[in-house]
């Protein structure tokens, strides 16, 4: 099962941001001393190429970010100071995802050992996203692989708002989106579906909803599944507020990787949200979620599309 990271490239933030920068460093270093990867299944994100960024995101917007004109607004809502290492970065991100839907193919399953940047939309990006990873990668598969019709299952614990707003007119893609109803964004765009949650939910009410969910989104019959496995559902977490357990989380990703399995379906794991105190929650997470995702596809031949 192949990994693509981008963690050797790092935004130069100031002293006391509050995004977890270390968490995706942390997670490919686990993996390799736990032996939930070999080492020869890590393979370093590409650099998304700016022509497949135009598959999503206007040319205004890329040029800001390209040669730094980004309004100072425009920076305060990624949450990033602009700098040539967030330009690097960013690129790094979503290459790593279009690689790993393209190894998804082959493989059946393959994961980005971060991205899942959902909150960025054509025109900007808020929420720590600078580019859309996920609807980039989908409309290259689309492009380039013959693949028809995607799925997007995104469990972080915030709307995946940009990716709604992005596909929301477009009937080859389904987008849905379990996440706090009272959690960011305050103005929810409109996915295909939809779960808003309560603060406090636990894991069987956000099990429960998950596995009805799923029997939505795969009557759409997709072609492939973009999982968005985000940590911030975790109770620990600063953002997250719903008071799912590790071993809830776990058990979501089953479900979910089950699911795909099942219905023969390639999978692309995207990390998404984490924003715990304790970073080494973060991490024990998202390598729950790879390793559960290699036990189910370790001797799975995708099916052909």
């Amino acid at each position: 099962m192949k990994c693509f990271y981008s963690d050797t490239f790092v935004l130069p933030l100031p002293e006391g941001h509050r995004f977890p920068m270390a968490k995706y460093s942390g997670l490919r270093e686990r993996l390799l001393r736990e032996g939930i990867v070999a080492q020869g299944d890590l393979v370093e994100a590409p650099r998304a190429v700016w022509d497949d960024l135009r598959l999503v995101h206007t040319e205004e917007y890329l040029h800001a970010v390209e040669h730094g004109t980004l309004t100072r607004e425009c920076q305060r809502r990624i949450g990033f100071p602009w700098s040539p290492q967030m330009v690097e970065r960013a690129r790094r991100s979503v290459g790593a995802t279009i690689a790993a839907a393209r190894a998804a193919l082959e493989d059946g399953c393959a994961a980005n050992l971060a991205g899942g940047t959902h909150h960025s939309f054509p025109d900007r990006g808020e929420g720590y996203c600078v580019f859309n990873d996920v609807a980039v990668a989908a409309r290259v598969l689309q492009r380039d692989h013959g693949i028809d019709r995607v799925a997007v299952v995104d469990c972080d614990v915030h709307q995946g708002n940009g990716t709604a707003a992005i596909f929301e007119h477009d009937a080859s893609v389904f987008t849905f989106s379990l996440h706090g109803a009272k959690n960011f964004p305050f103005r929810k765009e409109r996915s295909d579906l939809d779960v808003e949650l309560d603060d406090d939910t636990g894991d069987e009410p956000y099990l429960a909803r998950l596995a009805h969910s799923l029997n939505v989104v795969f009557r759409f019959v997709p072609d492939i599944v973009f999982y968005l496995a985000g940590a911030d559902p975790y109770e620990g977490d600063r953002l997250g507020r719903l008071k799912v357990t590790i071993d809830g989380l776990r058990a979501r990703d089953r479900m979910v990787f089950d699911r795909c399995r099942t219905e023969g379906l390639p999978v692309v794991i995207t990390m998404s949200g984490g924003y715990a105190a304790d970073v080494d929650a973060i991490v024990t997470i998202h390598a729950n979620t790879i390793r559960v995702a290699r036990e189910l596809y370790a001797s799975t031949v995708p099916t052909a599309h």
